[in-house]
């Protein structure tokens, strides 16, 4: 099946850090623009930021600006998302997904753009 496995997440005090890894299972991300979306309790899923296949990011979320920082190692066929100065309204679902070709990142699209979505990771920032 062709998806994204998303880890890292736990339980972190306000002011942690935590980084996430995406990896895709079954195809490669080294063309794929990828997206990082979070879905809090009782909301819809957002996007927060995307990452190009090259490794420029744009944000989604303005709230994380300055905090957040998307990276990927092609060659390892994975992305990550580094997380900086953790608020407790972080706490969320975190979940990874492919959003275009190259720099484009479409991130308003209900399904990915390519593979499905995964599971996510929790992330609960916490006192």
């Amino acid at each position: 099946q062709l998806q994204t496995v998303e880890s890292g997440g736990g339980l972190v005090q306000p002011g942690g850090s935590l980084r996430l890894s995406c990896a895709a299972s079954g195809y490669s991300l080294d063309w794929l623009a990828v997206g990082w979306f979070r879905q809090a309790p009782g909301k819809e899923r957002e996007g927060v930021l995307c990452i190009s296949n090259t490794g420029g990011s744009r944000y989604f979320d303005d709230s994380v600006k300055g905090r957040f920082t998307a990276s990927r190692d092609n060659a390892k066929n994975t992305v990550y998302l580094q997380m900086n100065n953790l608020k407790p309204e972080d706490t969320a679902v975190y979940f990874c997904a492919p959003v275009g070709r190259g720099a484009m990142c479409m991130m308003t699209h209900k399904e990915p753009f390519k593979g499905s979505w995964g599971q996510g990771t929790q992330v609960t920032v916490s006192a």
